[in-house]
Order: C-alpha cells, then structure tokens, then sequence
C-alpha cells in the first residue's frame, strides 16, 4: 500500500468516524423527520442525516474498491504500479465523482424509503391498527430476499472489487459517475433489506446501525460474505415469524417518537385534568392563607 493509498484509507475511516458522530447528534431531529416529513426543511434534515448514517455505515465496507480504484487510475504525483488510465481529467476529481454518486445512489435510496415507504407505512399501521402483521412481514420479506439470486449476484460484485472494474470500467471523469451509480446500486442490492428495516421499524440508533454495518463489512470483506447474509436472513425471518405471532412488540421505535411530539396535557383524558386542576386549587387556596397568617 503505498502513501496515497493509505491517506485514502485514513480519510474513509475518519469520514465514518465524523459520520458516526453527526447521525448520533441529529438523530431525534431525523426520527421526527420520519414522523412527519410535512414540510421541505424536514426532508431536507433527514437527507443530510441519512447521507451521514450512509457514509458512517458504508465507507468502511467499500474501501477496498475506492482502493483499487486509485491504483486503477493515473496519478502523476505517485508511484503506481498497476494504472489502466491517464491524461483524462483530473484523479482527485474522479475520485470525488466516484465516492459521491455512490453516495448519491443512498440519497436517493433514502428518499424513497421515507416518503414512498414510511408515509405509506405509517398510514397503513393508523388505519388497520395491525402494526405487529406488518412489521413481521417487513422482516420475513427482508430474511426471504438474502437468499435470493439478486443477492447473491450483487454481492459478488461487492466482494470482488476487480470483477467490478472489470465488468464496469469506463474511462475519463463520466466513467467515474457511471462507474460509481453502478456500484452503488451494487451495494443498493446488497444491502436494501437492512435500510428498509432501518426505516421502517424506527430502528436508527447507533446498536442497530452498528449491528447492520457489521453485518455488511462482513458481507463485502469475506470471500464467503454470503453465509454471513444467510445467516442473517435466517434471523430476520425468525423475527419475522415471532412479531407477527405477538410474542415480541417491536413498534415502540414509532410509538415513542409520537409521545414525545405529544405534550402532557394533551396525553390526558379532558375529564383527568379537569379533576386535577380542581384538586390543585384547594392547595393553592390554604397556602395563601397561611400566607396571610404569617403577615399579620
């Protein structure tokens, strides 16, 4: 690994880490975003934190392509062995339009699951009330397609980076958009089960963005990754199959998100508080006259 590569790899590792941290801090903003995205500064929240979750959760897992890459493509300030390009547009613009139509892909992605998935869930769940149904059939759904031959095919491109460039090389800064959208939806196939979830069930805190991501570094970065998605369709079925049978409740991620928007008051009966503000007077009424006593 000579010094640029390994620069590369220490910007990835410390763009996860930053990533990491600014999706922790809005992350109550984006779940209200999630909510209700009413309005175009609450989808715009959520996209900015969703491109953090992504670049957090995804960087380290594609570092060995954005690695090869560089060896791939010429740059004249390093000694490369293995170069199949050069003199076409400059190498730090194609690596930035690699990394961020990759990104792109996940904007997008993001997009999708919250206003043509969540909205549409969220209404679902508030019109039929069978919330444990549904979040079990998200999960079965999820389980049933890491066996899939879309899977399997996808990942084996995200497994093999050189399969990749070899299958999808393009030349010049358009072949770093072409190329990046494409192992971007790669990645899209691999790994839209475990987003959806994500979304749908209100599973974004940092134990199961960190589970997911390590399920997906070990995906990309094992020969065998696809054992490891068996594995994990396995385990999303099993819960698949126990929420919709009731035995585990697993939409309190909504359902508390919708309590904290709702004040107190307004979380009691009308009767219930009437009766509240009728007992606190008496109280208030007696300190006043011990106030009194003691002036006079």
């Amino acid at each position: 690994m000579d010094r640029l590569q390994k620069t590369l790899l220490i910007a990835l590792v410390l763009a996860s880490a930053v990533a990491w941290t600014a999706s922790q801090a809005f992350q109550a903003d984006m779940m209200n975003a999630m909510m209700a995205p009413s309005s175009a500064l609450s989808v715009s929240l959520f996209v900015v934190v969703w491109t953090a979750g992504m670049a957090a959760m995804m960087f380290p897992a594609i570092s060995p392509v954005v690695l090869l890459y560089n060896r791939l493509v010429k740059d004249g300030g390093s000694n490369i062995a293995l170069v199949v390009e050069g003199g076409r547009g400059r190498y730090s613009v194609k690596m930035s339009l690699f990394v961020g139509c990759y990104l792109v892909v996940w904007v997008l992605t993001g997009l999708a699951l919250l206003l043509g998935g969540s909205l549409l869930l969220n209404n679902a769940v508030a019109a039929t009330g069978l919330s444990d149904a549904i979040y079990g059939a998200i999960l079965v759904a999820a389980g049933v397609y890491q066996f899939s031959p879309l899977k399997a095919r996808c990942l084996g491109y995200c497994e093999s980076p050189m399969s990749f460039f070899m299958r999808r090389w393009r030349n010049g800064a358009a072949g770093a958009v072409t190329m990046g959208t494409y192992h971007g939806l790669y990645c899209l196939g691999c790994c839209w089960p475990y987003f959806l979830i994500m979304v749908a069930l209100g599973w974004m805190d940092i134990l199961w963005m960190a589970l997911f991501a390590g399920i997906i570094f070990g995906e990309k970065m094992w020969a065998r990754g696809i054992w490891i998605a068996r594995a994990a369709g396995v385990g999303l079925v099993i819960a698949g199959i126990v929420v919709t049978l009731g035995i585990v409740d697993i939409s309190g991620g909504h359902g508390a998100m919708m309590d904290q928007e709702m004040p107190a008051m307004e979380m009691q009966e009308p009767g219930a508080a009437q009766e509240q503000m009728d007992m606190q007077e008496p109280a208030q009424d007696q300190m006043s006259d011990s106030m009194s006593g003691m002036d006079m």
